[in-house]
């Protein structure tokens, strides 16, 4: 069976590393697999069977993006960074994988070029027996430098990759809306369609935290509203108007609401949450749960932020939604993403002035009056990601 090594480094949310996830399950039985996470561990995360987990000493990045932070304050973060690269190269040497599969990076991640730049100089000492691929969601964050970003992509993608899967449908984002350049790559490049996170029910790991609350709310004779964050590092003003709003929902409508708050919700506003949900017989708030899919299918409408993996379920399940898109350091990525389907008639699109309580349960409930709308994207990217790089490793054998 080929090896494969898998990157990710998530630094704030925890989007990347659910759509990594989901691709490397779609791998294993093919793929001998090592994941390498190099962000926070969160527990209660559902790791496939079958997969080997290395776990760097995480790194995050402070609120702005700006500077990156050990995850623990009492290690020093040059020292840190010294440590990673050695663990990371000393793993390479030890699994010696037929293919490295690097999450984002060069068209993000850069600042982790101290660990990842060392480990692709190996693969080249080595004469590339190791193909390089990058992993690439659909809408690529755009820099306000932005030629001389893409030109530094180009660069380091000539340098040192084999192939670029881009995880999306060329047919609503494509490529090029938000990289301009992408013809000037030398290697193969690849829509493998949207990853989406399977339907059944994932195992969960010993240390798995699922309060019997959220298994209650799932056998609600009520219909539900489900509202989320992702991690929970950001979106905080969008739970706090969900809260708020509970006490006049509650008289509206039949809906229970279940709010998750993310497990990187800071727990002093976790706590004030959870206190007044206390007063409001429509609502429960819980930090976490590994299997969202079974609520976001039972639920009538989905308030949450408009990343990548939440935006997949909605679209896969049919799920009405209200979006509201992240902008913060002018990230667009969620702005175009939800713009567009609101266009096409999908989703709904709520702005932060719009969160005032009487207002919000207005557009709550307007939303639910509305039938669902489905369109058909390409959802098969777990799949054509095996088929691509079985390919590859075919060629390689060949060469």
């Amino acid at each position: 069976m080929k090896r494969l090594m898998f990157y990710c480094q998530h630094i704030l949310g925890m989007g990347h590393l659910v759509r990594s996830m989901e691709i490397v399950r779609g791998l294993t039985p093919t793929f001998q697999v090592c994941f390498i996470n190099g962000g926070e561990i969160i527990n209660g995360f559902a790791i496939p069977d079958g997969i080997e987990i290395v776990n760097l000493p995480a790194i995050k990045t402070d609120s702005e993006f700006r500077t990156l932070q050990a995850v623990d304050s009492n290690q020093d973060l040059a020292i840190l960074q010294e440590v990673r690269k050695t663990q990371l190269l000393a793993v390479f040497k030890q699994f010696q994988p037929d293919v490295l599969m690097v999450e984002l990076f060069p068209f993000g991640r850069r600042k982790f070029s101290f660990e990842l730049i060392p480990l692709l100089e190996e693969i080249r000492a080595q004469g590339k027996q190791t193909k390089v691929v990058c992993s690439l969601r659909d809408i690529v964050v755009t820099k306000q430098n932005r030629d001389q970003h893409e030109e530094k992509v180009c660069t380091l993608m000539n340098q040192y990759f084999d192939l670029l899967l881009i995880h999306g449908d060329a047919q609503f984002q494509p490529i090029e809306e938000t990289f301009s350049r992408i013809h000037e790559l030398r290697c193969p490049v690849h829509y493998t369609g949207y990853v989406v996170q399977s339907q059944r029910v994932q195992s969960q790991p010993e240390s798995a935290i699922c309060d019997t609350s959220q298994e209650t709310v799932l056998t609600l004779p009520q219909p539900l509203i489900l509202a989320t964050v992702g991690g929970g590092r950001f979106g905080h003003e969008l739970l706090n108007a969900v809260v708020d709003t509970a006490p006049i929902l509650e008289v509206a409508l039949p809906h229970h609401i279940q709010v998750f708050t993310g497990p990187f919700f800071p727990d002093k506003q976790f706590a004030d949450l959870q206190a007044k949900a206390v007063q409001c017989g429509n609502l429960t708030v819980d930090r976490f749960t590994p299997n969202l899919l079974p609520y976001m299918q039972k639920a009538d409408l989905s308030i949450s932020m408009s990343g990548y993996n939440t935006t997949m379920n909605v679209l896969t399940t049919g799920t009405r939604a209200l979006l509201l898109a992240f902008t913060g350091n002018d990230d667009q990525e969620q702005r175009i993403r939800s713009e567009k389907l609101a266009k096409l008639g999908v989703v709904d699109t709520i702005q932060p002035d719009q969160l005032e309580p009487h207002r919000f349960a207005l557009h709550v409930m307007t939303c639910l009056q509305k039938q669902p709308t489905t369109l058909e994207f390409d959802f098969n990217g777990v799949t054509k990601t095996a088929a691509l790089l079985q390919h590859l490793v075919a060629d390689q054998q060949v060469a």
